[in-house]
């Protein structure tokens, strides 16, 4: 820790802090980066989280699945009791997936790689918690207390916020603040929205069946390989035509193996996305009606797995405006931006839909670089990290801010 007085200025205690620990904060990150784990995997990425908690005099506790963890931070509200207390959320799975840069710490994991962000979010999120133990645990410090959100598994289906709930991560907790890279914003602002910021995201898989049957003779028998591709042509239709706001794309299409054989059994892949959750609560149903319309008649059987993921991250309005305010105060106004609603989903909906929330978009683009913005997932992504910085101003001026009520 910086010793730093407690009757610094915030912005002065802050720029001490940084000037300590960024360069310590930049080489966590890119070891992170370096050593990516996939969902239910991040096992050594919590041991490093948990180890350098231990080392600030803190007690981190691993959740029950052995990987993420939370970490209360020392304050005037003793755990267990009423609030205030502001929780700040990280997530840290990477993607099943290449790392393409050039970049001396790019992943050393085949097929795994951080092109989200998380360790970005980890890391400005451990850096906040740093902070936030010296200021909080100071005589004299502001009312109230954080809690830090280590959650594993954001990536997959359900993601992984269900265990930090089931792990009691929201007890007590008044609200919850949490950011995510954004390659479209330049390092230095960060973008916000109330009202939902993301989108309901579900998986579908849809396998049809027949007598399979010999090419010579389709008539004979149920052709899925023709059933399939209309299919994938014509369902997202069917079901925009039902519900405007459901958006169905397949990335995935199997059937068959021989060129000679039509065969017994075809596998469609995709997602379904909503902006509305009134929709995602609907679209199992109208899933299911657009599928027996369309596949009825032409005598193929067919069976719908239909994986419920996450439904859109909806930022509480009064949360939203503390942390614009709260960040226009840490960066400058020009540099806290109105942000659009991603078709992304992001689990962090099922904290916002317990406790008032505002998940906000952080700024990772170079802009000196010249060159284009790569998106979120893309093979060589990369971040300015002069990024970290910001995270870890932005979420500590949050934190305090809703801790002692300013507007």
């Amino acid at each position: 820790m910086t010793d730093v007085p407690s009757a610094m200025p915030l912005d002065a205690f802050l720029d001490a802090f940084l000037d300590a620990h960024l360069e310590e904060l930049v080489a966590f990150r890119r070891e992170l980066h370096s050593h990516p784990e996939l969902s239910n995997e991040e096992h050594e990425t919590t041991a490093r989280v948990a180890e350098r908690l231990r080392v600030a005099g803190l007690t981190p506790r691993i959740l029950p699945s052995g990987t993420g963890l939370l970490c209360d931070l020392p304050g005037a509200v003793p755990a267990g009791t009423p609030g205030p207390r502001v929780a700040l959320r990280a997530d840290l799975d990477a993607l099943a997936m290449d790392d393409e840069t050039t970049a001396p710490y790019r992943s050393q994991v085949p097929g795994v790689a951080h092109a989200c962000g998380h360790d970005v979010h980890t890391t400005v999120v451990l850096g906040a918690g740093l902070a936030l133990a010296r200021i909080l645990g100071e005589d004299g410090g502001p009312p109230g207390s954080a809690r830090l959100l280590f959650e594993p598994a954001e990536e997959s289906a359900r993601g992984g916020a269900v265990d930090v709930i089931d792990a009691g991560g929201l007890t007590g907790v008044d609200w919850v603040f949490g950011l995510h890279c954004d390659p479209k914003l330049d390092a230095g602002q960060v973008g916000v929205r109330a009202g939902a910021i993301t989108s309901a995201a579900d998986l579908v898989t849809i396998r049809l069946h027949g007598p399979g049957g010999h090419t010579a003779r389709p008539q004979r028998t149920v052709d899925l390989v023709a059933i399939s591709g209309r299919l994938a042509d014509q369902l997202p239709g069917v079901v925009r035509q039902i519900d405007p706001s459901l958006n169905l794309v397949f990335g995935s299409l199997h059937a068959g193996d021989a060129a000679n054989v039509i065969p017994a059994t075809a596998v469609l892949r995709g997602t379904l996305r909503t902006p509305d959750r009134a929709a995602w609560d609907a679209a199992p149903a109208v899933l299911e009606s657009a599928l027996h319309a369309l596949i009825e008649p032409t005598g193929a059987a067919f069976e719908l797995h239909h994986d419920r993921g996450v439904p859109p991250v909806v930022n509480d309005e009064r949360a939203t405006d503390l942390f614009a305010a709260a960040a226009a105060e840490a960066l400058g106004p020009d540099a806290v931006l109105p942000t659009e609603q991603s078709a992304g989903g992001d689990d962090f909906a099922w904290y916002a839909e317990r406790v008032p929330s505002s998940y906000v978009r952080l700024g990772v683009h170079d802009p000196a670089s010249g060159g284009s913005r790569l998106d979120l997932h893309a093979s060589t992504f990369d971040v300015d990290e002069d990024a970290i910085a910001v995270g870890v101003r932005v979420l500590v001026c949050a934190t305090l801010a809703a801790l002692t009520g300013a507007p």
